[in-house]
């Protein structure tokens, strides 16, 4: 480790392990969330608010790379790891991990596309909720795993509210059998 709290190995053994594990999980993500492996220290990657992936600084250019790191993207609590079966390395997330870029209704309700190719429609265990800041600029998100966040990009979210509905006095979104409130319906006006 580094003076300053960050693991100065290469990814490159982190890389190699996440590749190993996908193989193991071979449909789906792999199963971070069985994995309690020792912590390791901090690793320089950073998740920005818009779902760019840094490493050292740099925006790590490889979507398939981003893909298999999203992969072992492990929350607890307040704090975001990259797990493997052997070992887990804190990293920073600005906001959330992923971004909800798309989405297109069906039967079953409102199915969001990520911008790692995460499919996931809202219900009961993929909530939407919606975050208000001090300047009442709303900041919506859908559970896409295990505490795993997307931020609905803007667009879709001007979509959603264009098909949400008002019930008993709320302004909210039908999916998966569950309603989502978004604002007062007093706030639309």
């Amino acid at each position: 480790m580094s003076d300053n709290g960050r693991v100065s190995t290469s990814t490159d053994g982190l890389i190699s392990a996440a590749r190993q594990a996908a193989k193991e999980g071979k449909r789906g993500s792999p199963p971070v969330h069985l994995w309690d492996p020792p912590y390791c220290g901090e690793i320089d990657i950073v998740i920005k608010r818009d779902g760019t992936w840094f490493h050292e600084g740099t925006p790590i250019g490889r979507p398939g790379l981003v893909n298999l790191f999203a992969s072992i993207l492990k929350r607890e609590g307040d704090k975001h790891y990259l797990v493997t079966p052997v070992e887990k390395v804190g990293i920073e997330v600005e906001d959330a991990p992923f971004v909800a870029v798309d989405f297109e209704t069906g039967p079953n309700g409102i199915a969001f596309v990520t911008n790692v190719d995460d499919r996931v429609t809202a219900g009961p265990e993929h909530p939407i909720r919606v975050d208000l800041a001090q300047d009442g600029e709303p900041s919506p998100y859908v559970e896409v795993r295990r505490g795993l966040e997307a931020l609905i990009d803007r667009k879709s979210f001007y979509r959603l509210v264009e098909i949400g509905e008002e019930r008993d006095g709320v302004f909210g979104l039908s999916s998966g059998g569950a309603f989502f409130p978004i604002i007062a319906a007093t706030g639309l006006d």
